[in-house]
């Protein structure tokens, strides 16, 4: 069984930890096997202004006191505010186990609560898992972000995606 909670300031250390061990297992994310590289006093002070942030939801998931996946969602300010960017990860050991389409349902339903109308979110042209489930969600593609990443001698496109929730 999975719990699905708040992150909290004293998810830091479990959420670099997170990070480490997804940034090693793929290539789809900002960081690699160092992780966010960030000290746990800072991780907890991002969680703690997060929590604080009524625009702002980053969710934890947890198997067996395992963080096992989380998901972001930052509602945007001023002329923006009808808009949010999203963002998720899940360890590759649960990939197709249902734990991404939970953390979007719970996202999704967040921005609905707090009158979010579009969500946006980048990810690589070639990560055929992520974009099925963005699109199972009724994400639609507006463009590409040629050369996004560069990892050694290698460009790699990025999709944008966004779901209008109006």
């Amino acid at each position: 069984m999975i719990d699905i909670l708040e992150g909290k300031p004293e998810d830091a250390k479990a959420v670099i930890e997170f990070t480490k061990k997804i940034g090693s297992e793929t290539d789809n994310l900002t960081f690699g096997a160092e992780g966010l590289e960030v000290t746990p006093e800072q991780e907890a002070l991002f969680l703690k202004e997060m929590s604080e942030n009524p625009r702002a939801l980053f969710l934890c998931v947890w198997e067996d006191n395992n963080l096992i996946g989380t998901g972001t969602l930052i509602g945007m300010s001023k002329r923006m505010s009808h808009r949010a960017m999203l963002a998720l990860s899940v360890l590759k050991s649960e990939w197709d186990q249902g734990v991404g389409s939970k953390i979007m349902e719970r996202l999704i339903e967040f921005a609905k609560e707090i009158g979010i109308d579009i969500i946006n979110l980048e990810v690589r042209k070639d990560n055929k898992r992520a974009i099925h489930l963005y699109e199972k969600y009724g994400f639609r593609h507006i463009g590409t972000s040629p050369a996004f990443f560069k990892i050694e001698d290698e460009y790699i496109d990025f999709e944008e995606m966004y779901l209008d929730l109006r």
